[in-house]
């Protein structure tokens, strides 16, 4: 499947499953909400889950998106860059977050403070997905 196609089809979407790599070398997967800007997965993490462990040691990972009702899937492999977990409402991170709720929802939040702050509390921060290759296959 070309790269290119797969990242389009996923584009139209927002529910995928992150696959990353636990230290035994065994796979763990996670339902994430994703938004794509230039061929770049952008997904919220907090700090303290398995998914964000496995991405600091492993940055490979699989980003699996499915559609049930055309019976498609997409399978892309690739790498994953976190940024810094956001630390204060005006550090870079803390603008990722608003740009990657506001492109997931489609609508500002209604108090941009009180995310900001809540972003902060969960230890929040963005895992950058770069896809180097896709498999899978599209229907209708």
């Amino acid at each position: 499947m070309e790269l290119a196609e797969a990242i389009t089809w996923a584009a139209e979407r927002m529910l995928g499953v992150l696959i990353t790599i636990r230290s035994d070398g065994r796979p763990q997967s996670s339902d994430i909400v994703y938004c794509v800007d230039g061929g770049v997965f952008s997904i919220s993490v907090t700090a303290g889950r398995a998914k964000t462990a496995n991405l600091r040691r492993d940055p490979r990972a699989v980003l699996h998106i499915s559609d049930e009702k055309a019976w498609s899937y997409v399978s892309l492999d690739g790498t994953v860059e976190l940024l810094p977990v956001t630390t204060s409402a005006d550090d870079a991170t803390s603008d990722a977050l608003v740009d990657y709720y506001e492109r997931v929802t489609g609508d500002p939040h209604p108090d941009w403070q009180e995310f900001r702050r809540a972003m902060i509390e969960e230890r929040r921060h963005i895992a950058r997905f770069t896809p180097t290759s896709a498999a899978g296959q599209i229907h209708g």
